[in-house]
C-alpha cells in the first residue's frame, strides 16, 4: 500500500460555529492505480487531498502515507520571471537536490515529453495545456511516490482538456506514478481511473468505490476508455449516486 486512510474525521472550528466536512473516511491505494475521488461541490474533496499531503492533521483517525508526495494544483502556479526550465527544477532547488542525475532526468522528460525546445520560454509563451504539462513535470521533477491532482484540467476549455489529459495519463503511467485525481469532470474520473470514490454531500462519507474496468481494444488511453461500451453505464450510475437517484 502506497496510502491508508483509517476512520479519518475533519471538522473545521470558527470562532462561532464548527464545520464538519469528513465523517469516518478509510480507504487505501495500492503502488501504481490511479484513483479519482468525486463528490458534491464542497463535500471535502480537496480536503482529503491536504490531509494527506499533510498541510492539515485530521480531528481523528490515521493517514499512513509510505512515500514521498507530490502535489499539483488546479492551477499551475508558474513564476512568469523564470524560464520553463527553471520553473520545473524550482522544487529540486528548494530541496537541495539539483544533482548532476536530477538535472539529467529533468532535461530528458523535457526532451521526452515535448517541451525541449520551450526550455527557455516564459510561462506567458506556451498554451493552457503546455502550462499544465510543465506543472507535472516540476512536480515528477522530486521523485514523489504518490502524485495528489486537485482538479487538473478544470482551467482549460473541453477540446484542450482532452488532449492534455491524454498527455497527463501517458505522462503518469510511462513514469509509473500511483494517483489520487479529485475532479468533479464524471468523464473524465472513468476515463483516466482504475477506482472512483465516490463521496456523499457534507460531512462526506464513503458512498461507494467502484472498480473502473473498461473494454478497450489497444492500449488504454482517456480517449479510447470513452468509447468502451461500459463507458455509458458507468457514467449512468455514478450520476445517479451524485444526484439522489436522479437519472442523467
Amino acid at each position: 500500500m502506497v496510502l491508508e486512510l483509517k476512520n479519518v474525521n475533519m471538522t473545521f472550528f470558527t470562532e462561532y460555529d464548527k464545520v464538519e466536512v469528513l465523517d469516518n473516511i478509510s480507504f487505501d491505494v495500492k503502488e501504481g492505480e490511479i484513483v479519482a475521488i468525486i463528490g458534491p461541490s464542497g463535500s471535502g474533496k480537496t480536503t482529503i487531498l491536504n490531509l494527506i499531503a499533510g498541510l492539515i492533521k485530521p480531528t481523528s483517525g490515521e493517514i499512513i502515507v509510505n512515500g514521498k508526495i507530490g502535489y499539483m494544483f488546479q492551477r499551475d502556479y508558474l513564476f512568469e520571471w523564470r524560464t520553463i526550465y527553471k520553473n520545473i527544477i524550482l522544487g529540486l532547488e528548494i530541496q537541495k537536490k539539483l544533482t548532476k542525475e536530477n538535472i539529467d532526468r529533468v532535461l530528458e522528460m523535457l526532451k521526452t515529453y515535448g517541451l525541449w525546445e520551450f526550455r527557455n520560454s516564459k510561462p506567458s509563451e506556451l498554451s493552457g495545456g503546455m502550462r499544465q504539462r510543465v506543472a507535472l513535470i516540476r512536480t515528477l521533477a522530486t521523485s514523489p511516490d504518490l502524485l495528489l491532482l486537485d482538479e487538473p484540467f478544470a482551467a482549460l476549455d473541453y477540446q484542450t482538456k482532452l488532449i492534455v489529459s491524454e498527455d497527463i495519463y501517458k505522462i503518469i503511467k510511462k513514469e509509473k506514478k500511483t494517483t489520487i485525481m479529485v475532479t468533479h469532470d464524471l468523464s473524465e474520473a472513468i476515463a483516466m481511473s482504475d477506482r472512483i470514490i465516490v463521496l456523499s454531500k457534507r460531512p462526506a462519507k464513503i458512498k461507494k468505490i467502484h472498480e473502473i474496468h473498461l473494454t478497450i481494444d489497444g492500449e488504454k488511453t482517456p480517449i479510447s476508455a470513452r468509447n468502451a461500451i461500459e463507458y455509458r453505464t458507468y457514467f449512468d450510475t455514478l450520476w445517479r449516486e451524485l444526484n439522489d437517484g436522479k437519472h442523467f
